[in-house]
């Protein structure tokens, strides 16, 4: 192979071609929406942008995959799942179509287990499958892309998550993620600067005059801060709910996330996570992660009682006496997400949702149940939710999630 000179020392043109056509657009394209299947946020105008800096910066490796991240990476979340994805794409030249071939030495060596992110594996298992499918030909065309028609995704968003084969589940999980849920707030002791306070702000009134000589020319007022309602989330991962747990701490890390839940006076959202089966998990560590597939790693090693029996009432009595903390002030919104399908005495689990519902704001119940028309509350531990939850509300597909934080809202109106 020929020798090509060092990248700062001939054009950008001269290496690429035009941006618009050729290797460079098409391996872009395909990069993207590989970025795009990993959940990072890519549009065309970054895509347009990501053109323009790669013709800036040249051949270089290091160059190259700095001047991409800084246009089509806006999350310190997505960071290092681009980094890893841009290795593995641009490491085998059948998939980067030979763009950086001249930088990459060939080796046959025994590949090591793979340390990816899942985020990164998902996004190159069509890579895989379309390299192996045309290895023994010489001329292989690679399909980055699966195009899905609307009737498709509107298909999804109605479809119960029981109910979906194994790569449906894991397209909806990756949308679920981009579900917000804006929770309802309050106002809380401590004051700050605001247009509609009702108190005088005494302090900035006197710097406020000592920059114009004295004279006050507006009373700064004080106001009450806002703050999210806290929330605690009791998620049932037994084996009737092993195909929705998964999904719902997915969604439910992603749409409180404190990026998205940090109100303007810089309050952020207190969130408790436990998982219950035979017996209560904390959580809230893995909770802390910023990166949804770290914490379901995290979330799988804490567990040991996954896809087992449901014992609620075992679980709340654990959940009082050593996380009764948890409850703050009685503003706790608490979301208790099962079937009901309970195999405790009900009277230990009658108790101790007495005992829950006098210590927090809202105690409502997420029940996948709910898919079935006529459902009704009839078995021992569904009955004693039915009575003692301030609500209960369908989260067994898209559409439910999505209208979740509405009805949220309308519950606590009530």
């Amino acid at each position: 192979m020929t020798a090509i000179p060092p990248a700062r020392s001939i054009p950008a043109s001269a290496q690429w071609g035009d941006a618009r056509s050729g290797k460079l657009a098409d391996n872009l394209s395909g990069f993207g929406r590989a970025l795009r299947r990993a959940g990072v946020r890519v549009d065309a105008a970054r895509m347009a942008l990501a053109q323009q800096a790669v013709l800036l910066a040249g051949l270089q490796r290091q160059d190259f995959s700095a001047a991409l991240e800084a246009v089509l990476v806006s999350g310190e979340q997505d960071r290092m799942v681009f980094r890893e994805l841009f290795d593995a794409y641009f490491r085998n030249p059948d998939i980067a179509q030979k763009l950086l071939a001249q930088m990459l030495p060939s080796a046959e060596s025994k590949a090591a287990p793979s340390r990816r992110r899942p985020r990164v594996s998902q996004a190159l298992a069509p890579v895989r499958a379309a390299r192996d499918a045309a290895a023994p030909r010489q001329e292989a065309t690679l399909d980055f892309d699966a195009a899905m028609s609307a009737s498709d995704l509107q298909r999804l968003r109605q479809a119960d998550f029981n109910q979906l084969s194994a790569s449906e589940y894991l397209l909806v999980e990756r949308l679920a993620r981009d579900i917000r849920l804006p929770l309802p707030h309050y106002a809380a002791r401590r004051l700050r600067p605001g247009a509609r306070g009702s108190r005088p702000h005494w302090p900035g009134a006197m710097q406020r005059a000592a920059r114009t000589g004295g004279e006050l020319l507006q009373l700064p007022l004080l106001q009450r801060r806002q703050q999210p309602l806290p929330l605690l989330v009791l998620v049932d991962i037994s084996g009737s709910m092993e195909r929705y747990a998964r999904l719902l701490l997915a969604f439910l890390h992603a749409a409180t996330a404190p990026r998205h839940t940090r109100w303007a006076g810089g309050a952020a959202l207190r969130r408790d996570v436990f998982a219950f089966g035979t017996g209560l998990t904390d959580l809230t560590p893995a909770f802390r992660l910023a990166d949804t597939d770290a914490m379901l790693q995290a979330a799988s090693q804490a567990i040991a009682d996954f896809a087992g029996g449901t014992r609620i009432g075992d679980s709340l009595a654990q959940l009082r006496q050593r996380h009764a903390r948890r409850l703050v002030g009685r503003r706790t919104l608490v979301l208790l997400i099962s079937d009901g399908l309970d195999t405790g005495a009900p009277e230990q689990l009658t108790q101790a949702l007495g005992w829950l519902r006098r210590h927090c704001g809202r105690l409502l119940w997420l029940n996948p149940l709910l898919r079935f028309d006529g459902y009704a509350p009839t078995a021992r531990g569904a009955a004693a939710l039915h009575r003692q939850t301030h609500g209960m509300l369908a989260v067994h597909n898209l559409s439910c999630l999505q209208d979740l934080a509405a009805s949220l809202a309308s519950v606590l109106r009530q």
